[in-house]
């Protein structure tokens, strides 16, 4: 029998029964989405660092986070009716890769905040690198200001060097910019740097067979939405071509490319996650400057090397940040 103090006690349990459960489910589930050039399976290596620089920071995925992710699947006119899809799921904030990624979030919504957790060319997108306006912020891959620094690596590993095909999706705003960089490094070197203009996966064969058929001497790859997704079949046509080629991403060289020279996305990944957490916690994006890249990487596939026939000097081996043999 249970006595009138047990039973008060009792019941005051019993009341702080629905108040203890509602304080669980109050816990908020942040919700983020993620705008890509790839699918997640392609992605998993940087999609991996992110979430990685995420639970450091306190966010677990089925517990306080949410993680929205949406590819264009290597066509870029998706990316606007991706972006307001992810509107439409009222997400707090969108992560993006690229120019046409970011364009589309900042197009789909002037309030939202968008962290560039990678973006070649962010005066496309803010006014002031240290000030970004609105709603966008991020981390700049300097992919134009590496491009000189690829032209002299060809250089040192292919000569004489007279011509470089340069392979670019020239629809992506990005481009322009970073076709200027390429005919001023070419100009350096006094090389020539023909463009192949592709916007289709289409376009890629039959831009190697007329960069065989100009006697290129080697080929420089621009990073885009179009040869991220199709970077497993630009690395098998410049080796059935013989073509001595560089990329701008190691994920070129994992897909069987030669050589790759530029930043860590992986490393730009894990850096993006600070910054969504620091908007979590009330930042506004417009005070986060765009920040600069600290960690770049040479990655050089020798198994790619000896498809083409073509013997990398020892010295230039060990400049490498990483050999796959």
């Amino acid at each position: 029998m249970i006595g009138r103090r047990d039973f008060i006690t009792l019941l005051g349990g019993a009341a702080a029964w629905p108040l203890a459960s509602h304080a669980q489910q109050s816990v908020k589930v942040w919700r983020i989405g993620m705008l890509e050039m790839i699918p997640a399976t392609a992605n998993s290596t940087n999609l991996d660092s992110f979430r990685n620089g995420l639970r450091e920071l306190g966010y677990i995925e089925g517990q306080n986070l949410s993680i929205n992710y949406r590819s264009a699947d290597g066509r870029s006119e998706r990316f606007p009716g991706l972006a307001t899809e992810l509107v439409r799921l009222s997400i707090d904030l969108f992560v993006t890769r690229g120019t046409p990624a970011a364009l589309a979030a900042r197009n789909a919504s002037e309030t939202i905040p968008i962290v560039m957790a990678a973006i070649a060319e962010p005066s496309a997108l803010v006014t002031s690198i240290a000030r970004p306006d609105g709603n966008v912020t991020g981390l700049s891959s300097l992919y134009p200001d590496l491009i000189a620094k690829r032209f002299e690596l060809l250089k040192e590993i292919v000569p004489p060097l007279a011509r470089v095909g340069h392979l670019a999706e020239m629809s992506n705003p990005a481009s322009v910019p970073s076709r200027r960089e390429v005919e001023t490094a070419a100009r350096s070197l006094g090389i020539e740097a023909p463009l192949f203009d592709i916007r289709k996966p289409e376009d890629i064969g039959a831009a190697f067979d007329t960069a065989a058929s100009q006697r290129i001497d080697a080929l420089t790859v621009e990073l885009g939405t179009l040869t991220q997704t199709n970077r497993q079949f630009i690395a098998l046509l410049a080796a059935r071509y013989r073509l001595p080629t560089i990329y701008a991403s190691r994920e070129f060289v994992e897909a069987g490319g030669l050589i790759a020279y530029g930043v860590s996305y992986p490393a730009l990944y894990r850096r993006a996650a600070t910054y969504v957490d620091r908007i979590f916690k009330g930042a506004r994006p417009a005070d986060l400057p765009i920040e600069q890249p600290t960690k770049f990487e040479l990655v050089i596939n020798l198994r790619a090397a000896k498809a083409i026939g073509w013997t990398i000097p020892e010295p230039f081996l060990l400049r490498a940040d990483e050999v796959i043999e």
